[in-house]
């Protein structure tokens, strides 16, 4: 970081420290794989939706096609993710964030 150790704020030394590292590493090992998925799965439904109009229009039950049925499963997809990630906030990243910003307010 630029200046001396004396003129850095203590949120720039949080920012450098192996701790805030690890913490970031941690999110992202989940969001970014957890990302990419749903985006081949909402891609999967968008290509599928333009180029296999025939399976799309397959009736599931009455008028539910799997077009509606995909289509849906995007909306639980969404929710199943959020519910993935705070289960893994709550054990994963809260514990060290709630650690750093302990050490942040001590210093105050």
């Amino acid at each position: 970081m630029v200046g001396d150790r004396s003129t850095r704020t203590v949120y720039e030394e949080v920012q450098d420290s192996d701790e805030f590292a690890a913490l970031r590493s941690r999110l992202r090992r989940f969001v970014f794989p957890m990302s990419a998925a749903f985006l081949v799965w909402y891609l999967a439904y968008v290509l599928l939706a333009s180029y296999a109009r025939d399976f799309m229009a397959i009736k599931v039950l009455g008028n539910i096609n799997m077009g509606l049925v995909i289509g849906l499963l995007q909306f639980v997809t969404t929710f199943a993710i959020t519910t993935a990630y705070v289960r893994y906030a709550n054990k994963h990243l809260d514990p060290a964030a709630e650690r750093i910003r302990q050490r942040v307010e001590g210093r105050g």
